[in-house]
């Protein structure tokens, strides 16, 4: 199904289903085009497509925001870290 409606926008690389027994990936799929202008035209066309009763969410993957996003979690977890190792919490800052 993902290849005949994916497919209809240019040629398709790869795709990648979520694991449908953890909860933050289950449903999703990660479809990757051979050219970057068939990517953006399946966007364009696909995103709030209803297939099987269902909307789907097409979005173009950005790498920089992507990788903004690791960062600021890698901080956060640092800081929980030196939060906790000198027992502080966020009330006496």
């Amino acid at each position: 199904d993902m290849y005949e409606i994916f497919g209809k926008f240019g040629a398709i690389r790869q795709i990648r289903l979520g694991d449908p027994a953890n909860k933050e990936t289950r449903g999703t799929a990660f479809v990757v085009y051979e050219d970057i202008f068939d990517a953006q035209t399946a966007v364009d066309h696909l995103h709030g497509f209803n297939v099987a009763k269902r909307y789907l969410v097409v979005l173009y993957y950005q790498p920089k925001k992507m990788h903004q996003r690791m960062e600021l979690k890698k901080r956060q977890q640092e800081l929980a870290a030196v939060r906790e190792k000198y027992n502080l919490d966020e009330k006496t800052e």
